[in-house]
């Protein structure tokens, strides 16, 4: 029997080397748990990872002994790290966040476990021992949060103490049994370097976006569920220069700007009876009473659109934000949408003239067929021609076919200098005409 705790390997499934079937394994498995947790002292502090270790540690090989379990000493300490993780942890899926290289997990059900990694959805090996299993697991997670699930309140939003996103959905709302999903929270974030060598973004681009933020532009960021619009978020709020105070907003802390002065705010969802919820908007129109310099908002959803673009078009200029879209001039369509949220009784057209002087660029990722993510247009909203926002390509991702599965291509100029290029010379920034496109340096001396 080999009750392996790696990521690459089942966890309590299969059959194993000594020829006993899963069944009895998960059977094994759970005896000792059950021995072992009837063995602790009710008043031991479990909030000490330390001591409850030291003292499971101690009391498991009479547990092995009571088993009469033959099994290696390595299949011993196989056995007591999965106690540890059913007690301590998340049970099977401890080992996947401990792997680097998942970056989602997804639960269907006690029988069905999947992880992305690099892009693409994979099923493993872990399973549950039931619904009860997982039902346990899922209370571990909600239960310190002072959250609830159950058939009255069947979907939550929560966060593990990493920071890592959770979303449970259980019956009746799922007709497979409870889900899980967690979007893992990478404690060394991406650098602009790491997001070039991953071909999502070119050092040309990141020559614009430095200097757009430096002068101060309002971006949106917009792409697909996964596409790492929040990454992206995250690298150009690492170029706002220290000196200013930055106001954070999001739903769940994922940001890690490196700068002094930041003050990070996050939503809160109503308590168990269905009070003291906070919404971004609320957090949007109170960060204008602290003296923001900057204001990024994590993702934008609904109401909050409308009180952003108030912000950006009175002095809060230098804004970020993300949200949902298929393209950047969908986002556009989006924001629309999300402002008519709000509300206020507004004509369309008012609508588009907010957005439109508020918004000086829209960044659009994609994760494309491949499970790579990229950087597939950089606009520029450059005003309004009778109803309609302007946009105008700046960046344009360009496919150069496909090689061993990979897709190949580029993030290019369209050889068009933007507008905002002059706020760039007004804050001392020169970028090379070259930027923007072959051809455009000697444009410009003329």
């Amino acid at each position: 029997m080999t009750l392996t705790n790696r990521p690459t390997a089942p966890a309590l499934g299969g059959v194993r080397t000594n020829g006993m079937p899963a069944k009895d394994e998960l059977k094994l498995a759970a005896r000792m748990r059950d021995k072992v947790l009837a063995r602790l002292d009710p008043q031991l502090d479990i909030s000490n990872p330390r001591i409850v270790r030291q003292t499971i540690e101690a009391m498991f090989p009479q547990v092995v002994a009571e088993e009469n379990a033959a099994i290696s000493r390595t299949e011993r300490v196989q056995l007591l790290e999965h106690v540890l993780a059913e007690i301590l942890g998340l049970g099977p899926i401890e080992p996947l966040l401990r792997d680097n290289t998942v970056t989602e997990i997804m639960v269907n059900g006690p029988r069905k476990i999947y992880v992305e990694r690099g892009g693409r959805i994979e099923k493993t090996e872990y399973t549950f021992e039931n619904e009860e299993h997982l039902l346990r697991i899922i209370e571990r997670i909600v239960a310190p949060l002072g959250r609830r699930v159950d058939e009255s309140s069947p979907m939550v939003d929560a966060r593990l103490p990493d920071g890592s996103r959770v979303n449970v959905t259980i019956p009746p709302i799922s007709l497979v049994g409870p889900v899980l999903t967690i979007r893992k929270f990478s404690h060394i974030p991406y650098t602009d370097a790491d997001m070039v060598t991953f071909g999502t973004i070119t050092p040309e681009f990141i020559q614009l976006s430095k200097a757009s933020v430096e002068a101060r532009l309002n971006i949106i960021i917009s792409g697909g569920t996964g596409s790492g619009k929040t990454t992206l978020l995250n690298v150009l709020s690492g170029y706002i220069p220290s000196r200013e105070r930055i106001v954070t907003i999001e739903d769940a802390a994922e940001l890690q700007l490196k700068q002094e002065h930041v003050v990070t705010l996050e939503a809160r969802p109503p308590n168990i009876e269905g009070k003291g919820q906070v919404t971004i908007r609320d957090l949007v129109i109170n960060a204008l009473r602290m003296r923001p310099d900057r204001i990024v908002v994590g993702e934008a959803r609904g109401g909050e659109a409308l009180d952003m673009l108030q912000a950006m078009n009175t002095g809060h200029d230098g804004s970020m934000s993300t949200l949902h879209a298929n393209t950047a001039r969908d986002a556009l369509r989006r924001m629309e949408t999300m402002v008519l949220m709000s509300g206020m009784d507004l004509p369309l057209r008012a609508v588009r003239e907010q957005i439109s002087s508020a918004l000086d660029c829209i960044i659009h990722l994609e994760r494309m067929s491949d499970g790579s993510r990229r950087v597939v247009q950089v606009a520029e909203v450059q005003g309004m021609e009778g109803d309609v926002v302007v946009m105008q390509d700046v960046f344009r991702f360009e496919q150069a076919g496909q090689k061993d599965g990979r897709i190949l291509g580029r993030l290019q100029p369209t050889g068009i200098r933007p507008k905002f290029a002059d706020k760039f010379e007004k804050a001392g920034i020169h970028l090379p005409g070259s930027i923007f496109g072959a051809g455009m340096e000697a444009l410009l001396r003329k």
